[in-house]
């Protein structure tokens, strides 16, 4: 028998622990991301109703209001309460994972998703014309006003398109949200 037994500990394999849970990292990006949308958004409404599009950086973005009653580029316009009920089942899948997440990237990835599924949904609930059938604020247009070269969009999109795309990142690196690969080890 070793010292270490004698003295009452245990001398443990060498295996190392599992990552520490990311829920925490995923909960603030979430509400950092929310915060912001909810709050650009609500400058945007205070500021450029009736306006003209305003350019910024030389033409390369246009910040103007524009209330979409569908999803993006405008489709699915007349079904504004299935993206709401869209939006409650991907932040119940999101809390769903939770518990095992274990990815920081998944964790971000994940709270990018879901800040703009709740960002988007906040409106679709508390804007006129009325709850589940609100329209999303929208103000930021890229190369040209009117969404002549690409959708007008909002804070809550970008999230869900960098959340989106850091996700698929992980799956193609093999990398699962638990925290295991998924890549046979050689």
């Amino acid at each position: 028998m070793s010292s270490e037994q004698d003295a009452g500990t245990t001398v443990e394999p060498d295996t190392p622990p599992l990552p520490p849970r990311r829920g925490l990292l995923l909960v603030l990006v979430a509400l950092v991301v929310v915060t912001a949308d909810i709050i650009t958004k609500i400058i945007v409404v205070a500021t450029l109703e009736g306006e003209r599009p305003v350019r910024v950086l030389g033409g390369l973005a246009y910040l103007q209001l524009v209330r979409n009653p569908g999803a993006a580029f405008s489709m699915a316009t007349g079904m504004t309460w299935v993206l709401s009920l869209i939006a409650l089942a991907v932040a119940g899948a999101i809390v769903w994972i939770l518990p095992r997440l274990r990815s920081a990237g998944w964790a971000v990835g994940l709270g990018l998703v879901l800040a703009g599924a709740l960002g988007n949904l906040s409106d679709r609930i508390f804007r006129a014309p009325g709850p589940l059938r609100g329209h999303v604020i929208d103000f930021v247009s890229v190369f040209a006003p009117n969404a002549e070269k690409f959708p007008v969009f909002n804070v809550a999109d970008s999230a869900i398109t960098i959340g989106g795309a850091l996700i698929v990142l992980m799956a193609l690196l093999g990398r699962d949200y638990d925290g295991r690969s998924t890549r046979a080890a050689t």
